[in-house]
């Protein structure tokens, strides 16, 4: 619950501060005075988006802070632990500032928050109803959501498995439309990968092959003047021992070197490390004449090897040309088209898994569907009647609930097995619609048209005193588990007046014994049945307006109703009133579980 808050800088609300309580709280004032700001407040602080407009004239930022407490181990503590908040024995403070420019922040146990955070919070801690909500009844979905929400975790399970096997079942339809009409353009991607691998595969490219080849080519094509320029150096070096007469070759004129520097180099160190150096060439030149001999015989006249690797180059030639700039390039292209092929060649096989599965998903998502509606038409039966009791004590004993569940059918939908075929959706195959018969023999209409302003703000109260409570439809039992621990109501008494004015109190008082309660109002019928009434305060100094908030009891108490009911707060007829108002109301709150 929330046991504090904070309001500074927010509309007409300078600084005020909140102090509530469990049960139920009742801020009431003057039209103008603000009350409306408090809930705008709040909605700040669970998340809503940031409005510059809602700053204060003069003000740099609006703040609302809120101290809630909540049990260890609630969700919303839990939350908080994962943005790393700070709490003490489940007292937690959530904040929210807004500038003047809009600019937003949100602070969760002292610690700065994504706004997101704040409003994941919400879900958990709080459920504002206000006018608006009303409207939300003429949605079908909303009547479904409601239905759902009071069928709990059975009902809530159901739709889950439902919307998974409604998700795969439309994956495997998708998957299998695309490839049984993709099957022809796959027979003909199918043809031209087999016969690009068989041409490739008849080629037999091993990697780095046409680099190799090339450099042979090359060898084989200059065979000739390969030989003789080798042969041209080699008696360079070494002389040619078949010429006719001896030509002065490198290795005689080295020698002849190194002889007349023979006698010199022992009586000159100089000339003896050149001599050395001499001699280190020698050693060169031998190795060098080695290496050409070596060539010379490795490089040989094959016209038929020439003419080998040549057809080869050019097969290889034909292959890059189509798959790849070299061999290595073919080579990887082949390995993916090999992986594609095998991936197509199974896609039929794929085909008729999918064909299978789609049939078992297909029975699987209709028995679930169907057990849902079941689930669904047992919760509605229940859910009506609750919902018929909590109206017998808001003024409206003649209304009669009724909740249809009836399944789409549709002639392209999924076949029952009674033979009708039904449009199954991730919630369900099913149409909800809440009926109200608000008079003894009226015909039952949607609740949102059957209800006039007053009534549908009757029935709101009671289809969330029902939601929230599990057990008698009195709303003496437990608080259905997953709901939230307070509520707040902005002016759901709109339209009210009179007896049904105080069967409204009497019912927020009922739901307050299971949840903390707030209720914006006007009427002095339920503030009369209040556990702590706050009254938000105008003032007017001629330049500015303010507000702010205070809490009432006693004789302040009695003025506030007695102005709320159109008499003066101070008139001795008026605080009689307010007097019996309060007794009444204390005497229904005592006997209200035998009255029921």
């Amino acid at each position: 619950m929330f046991s504090q808050m904070r309001i500074r800088g927010v509309g007409v609300i300078d600084d005020a501060v909140l102090d509530l309580s469990p049960g139920l709280n009742v801020l009431t004032g003057e039209t103008g005075a603000g009350k409306t700001m408090v809930v705008s407040g709040l909605g700040l602080l669970l998340g809503e988006r940031a409005d510059s407009g809602l700053v204060r004239t003069g003000a740099d930022q609006a703040l609302v802070e809120g101290v809630v407490q909540l049990p260890i181990g609630h969700p919303a503590l839990e939350r908080a632990d994962e943005a790393g908040a700070e709490h003490e024995d489940g007292e937690l403070v959530i904040a929210r500032t807004i500038t003047a420019s809009g600019r937003s922040r949100a602070h969760v146990g002292g610690r700065t928050a994504p706004v997101g955070v704040l409003a994941e919070l919400g879900r958990h801690l709080v459920a504002v109803h206000g006018q608006a909500d009303q409207w939300r009844l003429k949605q079908g979905e909303a009547h479904r959501e409601v239905l759902d929400d009071f069928g709990g975790p059975e009902v809530v399970a159901l739709r889950d498995r439902v919307a998974s096997l409604h998700d795969e079942w439309r994956a495997a339809r998708a998957e299998h439309e695309r490839l049984a009409g993709e099957s022809r353009e796959r027979a003909r991607t199918i043809d031209s990968l087999t016969a690009s691998l068989e041409e490739i595969e008849a080629v037999d490219p091993q990697p780095g092959e046409d680099v190799a080849l090339r450099a042979e080519d090359e060898r084989l094509a200059h065979a000739d003047s390969l030989r003789l320029a080798a042969g041209r150096a080699l008696a360079d070096l070494s002389g040619d021992e078949y010429a006719a007469e001896p030509a002065p070759n490198v290795r005689d004129l080295i020698g002849s070197a190194r002889s007349a520097l023979s006698h010199g180099a022992l009586h000159d160190e100089r000339l003896g490390a050149l001599d050395s150096r001499l001699d280190e060439v020698a050693t060169l030149v031998t190795d060098l004449a080695a290496d050409l001999t070596a060539y010379l015989e490795d490089v040989e006249l094959d016209p038929q090897r020439l003419e080998h690797v040549q057809e080869r180059r050019a097969a290889l030639a034909v292959l890059t040309r189509k798959y790849g700039e070299t061999v290595d390039e073919v080579l990887d292209w082949s390995r993916d088209a090999a992986a594609r092929l095998d991936a197509l060649l199974t896609a039929d096989d794929r085909v008729e898994i999918l064909h299978a599965r789609l049939g078992e998903l297909t029975s699987d998502l209709v028995e679930a569907a169907s057990e849902l509606t079941a689930a669904r038409r047992a919760a509605a039966t229940d859910f009506a009647a609750r919902v018929s009791a909590e109206l017998s004590h808001l003024a409206m004993g003649k209304a009669v609930v009724e909740v249809r569940v009836e399944q789409r059918t549709a002639e392209d939908g999924l076949p029952l097995p009674s033979g009708e075929r039904v449009r199954i959706a991730r919630h369900g195959a099913d149409d909800v619609e809440i009926l109200l018969a608000a008079n003894a023999g009226a015909a039952p209409r949607s609740v949102a048209k059957a209800a006039s302003g007053g009534e549908l703000s009757r029935v709101m109260l009671a289809l969330e005193v029902v939601g929230s409570t599990t057990g008698a439809p009195d709303g003496t039992a437990a608080r259905r588990p997953g709901t939230p621990p307070t509520f707040v109501f902005d002016e759901v008494d709109a339209g009210v007046g009179g007896r049904a004015a105080i069967d409204v109190g009497a019912r927020l008082a009922a739901l307050a014994e299971q949840a903390q309660v707030i209720v914006v109002t006007h009427l002095a019928q339920v503030a009369a049945f209040a556990d702590r009434h706050l009254v938000v305060h105008k003032s007017d100094d001629g330049a500015i307006t303010s507000s702010n908030v205070t809490v009432v009891d006693g004789a302040d108490r009695l003025r506030e109703l007695s102005r709320m009911m159109g008499g003066h707060a101070d008139s001795e007829a008026g605080l009689a009133h307010a007097r019996e108002l309060l007794e009444q109301a204390d005497a229904l709150r005592g006997s209200r579980v035998g009255a029921a």
